[in-house]
């Protein structure tokens, strides 16, 4: 790791007319970490994403990736500065192939014009070559070779989730946005899920954020987490530490009668 984060976050404020969903929430995330967002449900967990993302535009506050201020962007800016999201509800074309969704995740790296696709020579098939061998390493990556040409509406949930993380890689990313990567699946689904987010992380040396309701995981793979309660940080810590705060136990549970 380096001594500069890659993302810092300060003061982020986004409001919904008189509800406030992130109040003055700050944060920092290194390079090569994984750093985990958690709360009850309706804690700004998913706004924050959207906020970094470029899908919300906070009213206050600070992000800054790679030393580029982020507020403001459009997310296909932001998605070119090298952040990548897997999403909770899988955005996936279901009439296409594993194969070409995962092209698709590409095509930001595309480098050639309307003619040269059209006459498919020169510029165009270098590119397409070299964009489908960063596809073909991801699919042997997360062992789906078998569902290569397989239509990602007739797969299981769980490999479309999988397809789902591969799109995401193939964009490259710097930062990798999980939003709860393993809502639905059972507990060998979850599993296979857990393995390849480590992967990603030691072999492809990604940073990445998670949102996650299981808390197990959470525990079990994250560097920090950040717990979140009706918008505000209430706690910022290794797991061990996070998991026995008083605040987060209260959220969590409330307090005792």
């Amino acid at each position: 790791m380096t001594d500069a984060p890659l993302l810092e976050v300060a003061d982020l404020t986004l409001r919904f007319g008189g509800m406030t969903a992130i109040d003055q929430v700050s944060f920092s995330v290194d390079p090569g970490e994984l750093f985990a967002v958690i709360g009850p449900n309706g804690a700004g967990k998913t706004s924050i994403f959207n906020c970094l993302s470029g899908v919300y535009r906070p009213q206050a506050g600070s992000m800054r990736f790679g030393g580029e201020e982020l507020r403001g962007r459009r997310p296909d800016n932001i998605a070119r500065l090298g952040m990548a999201r897997m999403f909770q509800n899988i955005e996936l074309f279901e009439n296409l192939t594993v194969l070409e969704n995962l092209m698709l995740g590409r095509h930001q790296h595309l480098r050639y014009g309307t003619l040269s696709a059209l006459v498919y020579a020169g510029r165009a098939k270098r590119s397409e070559i070299e964009n489908r061998r960063v596809v073909e390493d991801i699919i042997d990556f997360l062992e789906i070779e078998a569902i290569r040409r397989s239509l990602v509406g007739m797969l299981p949930y769980g490999l479309k989730k999988r397809v789902e993380l591969g799109r995401a890689l193939a964009m490259a990313p710097r930062l990798l946005l999980l939003d709860e990567p393993v809502a639905g699946m059972n507990v060998e689904e979850t599993e296979d899920m857990a393995r390849f987010i480590l992967d990603i992380r030691t072999e492809l040396g990604v940073t990445m954020i998670m949102v996650e309701h299981d808390m197990g995981l959470v525990m079990d793979i994250a560097d920090r987490v950040l717990v979140l309660d009706f918008g505000q940080h209430i706690a910022l810590g290794p797991p061990g530490q996070v998991q026995s705060d008083p605040a987060v136990i209260k959220a969590y549970l409330g307090e005792a009668s």
